[in-house]
């Protein structure tokens, strides 16, 4: 029987040889970043050399252009794990959260841990998630089925710090409209509604409704189209909110509350309103602290140092949504020096430095210990298996 150091010895020589081809790619998708949904060259470049490390692919896959699953071997193995590669990048500043690394990195994880197939009686498939930044690619595959049936899933998101999980807060993303009536805002603005005044009435409600909910609670939104001239009563005005929480039935009756602040600005403008979903909802991420305790002793067999609050902010991920589904792990792993945040142009500069190179080696060697440590014990597996219905529960 081949014993854990044998398994991690195998994966690590794999990660070796194929560290500079990987490198290549990340530092070739951080040169031509594409945001959501508009990923192709990004997705031609990894299929075409999953398709050349003998992996069978699927492009498009699950209902979107830009999304993908490559599988190796004959898909007969008693496990599944899926590897999720995110790729999307940001207007303006590129792949300022990573995406370049984090998708490279799944990638030359998958290729290593194809190695294990017989020994681990698991099939690797590493998925292609596009557009995780705006609008959501995960619950769309989600909804046809695409991480069924896993045993587990994981990916690692760059970051100033080492930490096993992300506390990651549920979102909902909605656009607001005030519809009014259009006046001369001189002649005769008796006759106008005007939606501007709404909307302004509505992000005082919002304000006012913060001391009132509790401390994860987050609102924020902008005005996006608030009039065309000063003589003109504003007949159409829109506001785009995102509202996150890190529990998804106390968000659900926030969005509750926030609704009767529209209800309200409108009455007192004589206005009406309505609102739309502006993208997918992402659901909080389940945490499973047997599979963390377990990644912590990667991280340290691994020299890194756990440096990081997960309790702190962090942010949203449609990687949320999957932990509904199958568990999933979503570590970070340090790049850029403590106080450097993501989305910046700062971290976006960062993907192409001699320390980035390291970390797309240190983190497929993440991924690779922590499916050796799931898998090669079969204790192990069925405790997280535990726990994860427990949690979901």
């Amino acid at each position: 029987m081949k014993t854990y150091t044998s398994l991690v010895r195998k994966t690590d020589e794999k990660i070796g040889l194929f560290h500079k081809e990987l490198m290549a790619l990340s530092d070739d998708l951080a040169d031509h970043p594409e945001v959501g949904g508009q990923e192709y060259r990004t997705t031609e470049k990894m299929t075409a050399l999953l398709r050349e490390k003998g992996f069978t692919v699927t492009y498009p896959f699950a209902g979107l252009e830009t999304a993908y699953k490559a599988v190796f071997g004959n898909n007969d193995h008693k496990y599944k794990i899926a590897l999720l590669a995110e790729y999307d990048a940001l207007p303006e500043l590129g792949h300022a959260c990573g995406h370049c690394l984090s998708g490279s990195i799944s990638i030359l994880a998958g290729i290593a841990l194809s190695a294990l197939q017989d020994d681990l009686d698991v099939d690797i498939h590493i998925i292609g998630t596009p557009d995780e930044e705006y609008n959501g690619g995960k619950p769309k595959m989600i909804r046809t089925g695409a991480f069924d049936d896993y045993d587990m899933a994981m990916m690692i998101h760059l970051y100033d710090a080492n930490q096993v999980y992300t506390k990651l807060r549920a979102l909902d993303t909605y656009t607001y409209y005030f519809h009014g009536k259009a006046a001369h805002a001189s002649a005769a603005p008796w006759d106008g509604h005007n939606a501007f005044n709404a909307c302004q009435l509505f992000f005082h409600a919002i304000d006012m409704l913060r001391q009132h909910v509790k401390t994860d609670i987050q609102i924020h939104g902008i005005i996006r189209n608030p009039g065309e001239a000063p003589n003109i009563v504003p007949e159409e005005v829109s506001a785009e909110l995102y509202i996150r929480g890190f529990d998804r039935p106390y968000l659900n009756q926030v969005n509750k509350m926030i609704d009767d602040c529209a209800a309200g600005a409108a009455i007192a403008t004589q206005t009406t309103w309505e609102k739309k979903a502006t993208a997918e909802r992402y659901d909080n991420l389940l945490i499973l602290p047997f599979g963390n305790a377990l990644l912590a002793e990667t991280y340290e067999e691994m020299g890194l140092t756990l440096n990081g609050n997960p309790e702190e902010l962090f942010g949203s991920s449609d990687c949320g949504n999957v932990s509904f589904v199958c568990p999933v792990f979503h570590p970070t792993l340090q790049v850029v020096d403590k106080g450097v945040p993501i989305h910046t142009r700062e971290f976006a500069d960062a993907m192409k430095t001699d320390r980035a190179h390291k970390a797309l080696a240190t983190g497929a060697g993440i991924i690779c210990r922590h499916v050796i440590k799931m898998l090669a014990d079969e204790e192990n597996l069925k405790k997280l298996k535990t726990e994860f219905e427990e949690k979901k529960a």
